[in-house]
Parts: C-alpha cells; structure tokens; sequence
C-alpha cells in the first residue's frame, strides 16, 4: 500500500491521525513522556494544542502499538517520532503526501483524514457530534458550554476503542 512505502515513522504518524482523529502538528510534536502505557492515554499539553488548552486523548490498543513501535526504533529523542535529520519533531509531511498521492492515485490532503473519521464516527458509528467534537479537540461555544465543565473521557474512550475495531476490521 502507498503507507507502506513511507518511513515507519511517516506510515505511523498516519496512521495515528485515522486512529485518533488528531491533527497532524500535534501527533508530530507527540513526547514520549505524554504518553500513559498503562492507562493507554496521550496527553497533548496546552502549548502543542492548536486551541492552546491540554487535551487528552484515549489511545485504542493498535494507536498504543504504533507509538511503542516508533519509541522501541531505539532513538533516545523526547519525540516519538523525531526528524532523521534535525532531532526535533517531524515538522512537514508535504512531500510524503504528495508521494502517498502518486502512489495511492488518491488525491487527498492530510487533513481529509480527520474529516473522514469525524464522519465515520458520527455516521457509521452513530457517534454523538458532542463527544466527536470532545475527541477533536474542538472548542465549544455558547451558554451551555460555559456550564459543562465535563472531560467526557469515558465517552472518548468508547468512541475510539469503537473507531479502532472498526479500523481492525
């Protein structure tokens, strides 16, 4: 498949983003020590959101495998999926996205794929738009959001242990 011609850590960092529905500067910039294995929840600290507010993130057991597979590639970077050449994050995608377009004869963009999970959840799944919009990180407006202060982890959490067995199957 085009993903599989990619590096490990560009084909992972894909696969994250379908997995977790997470934008992909912040699966970039993915720490090692945001990572709870046991409990199997990512935590994206306020400064790496695109919202500027920590997030946390269920992590069905395939996600959970790709980031113990790109940590176990022996590098001793804090990054999970550090650049080859500078040692920070992967910072630009662009050119493996264009040679997944070649290769695939899909013409996407990388952020196509948060809509399309956003829709599969929703859609298929029968997802509530609230919780997706929760996984999404999404920032909620009006009077009721002043009042509901709820993390809505439980709901995250079965919604994308549902979304990864979908994606298993």
């Amino acid at each position: 498949d085009a993903l599989g011609q990619e590096s490990k850590f560009m084909c992972g960092m894909y696969r994250l983003r379908f997995l977790t529905a997470q934008r992909g500067g912040e699966i970039s910039q993915m720490r090692r020590v945001d990572i709870d294995h046991e409990s199997k929840w990512w935590t994206i600290p306020a400064k790496f959101s695109k919202n500027g507010k920590a997030h946390r993130v269920p992590l069905c057991d395939a996600a959970l495998k790709i980031i113990e597979d790109a940590i176990d590639m022996g590098t001793k970077s804090e990054w999970v999926f550090p650049s080859p050449t500078t040692g920070g994050p992967i910072e630009s995608i662009w050119k493996s996205a264009s040679r997944v377009r070649k290769n695939s004869g899909v013409e996407f963009r990388p952020h196509d794929i948060r809509r399309t999970v956003a829709s599969k959840m929703t859609g298929d799944l029968e997802i509530s738009r609230l919780v997706v919009s929760k996984i999404l990180n999404h920032v909620e407006k009006g009077v009721t959001a002043v009042y509901d202060r709820a993390s809505y982890d439980k709901d995250k959490r079965i919604a994308i242990d549902s979304w990864g067995g979908r994606l298993a199957e």
